[in-house]
C-alpha cells in the first residue's frame, strides 16, 4: 500500500476530502519522524513501536569489487510490531 491509497483509503472511511486526509497521514508521519529523530519511541498500541537501534562500526565488503571498506556506526530506525498484529498477519497466512 502506497501513502496515496492510504489517504484515499482513510478519505473514504470519514468525512473528509482527500487533500485534508493528506495532510493528516502527513502529519502523523512527520510526528513520528521528529520523535525518531529525538531519540523517543513511538508506541502505537496494538499496531507496534518504533525506535532507534545504534549499529556499531564494522568492516564491510564491497559487493562489486570484493575490497573491504569501514562503515562508521550509525542510528537506524527499528520497528516491532504489536501482539496484535502479529496474531493478525499469522492468521492470514495460514
Amino acid at each position: 500500500m502506497t501513502k496515496a491509497e492510504l489517504v484515499e483509503k482513510v478519505a473514504s472511511q470519514i468525512n473528509l476530502t482527500k487533500k485534508q486526509t493528506e495532510v493528516v497521514v502527513n502529519t502523523v508521519f512527520q510526528s513520528i519522524t521528529e520523535s525518531l529523530g529525538q531519540g523517543k519511541k513511538v508506541e502505537l498500541r496494538g499496531f507496534g513501536s518504533f525506535r532507534i537501534r545504534r549499529r556499531n562500526a564494522r568492516t564491510g565488503r564491497n559487493p562489486k569489487s570484493g575490497a573491504k571498506v569501514q562503515v562508521p556506526a550509525k542510528r537506524v530506525p527499528f520497528f516491532k510490531a504489536g501482539k496484535e498484529l502479529r496474531e493478525l498477519v499469522d492468521k492470514e497466512e495460514g
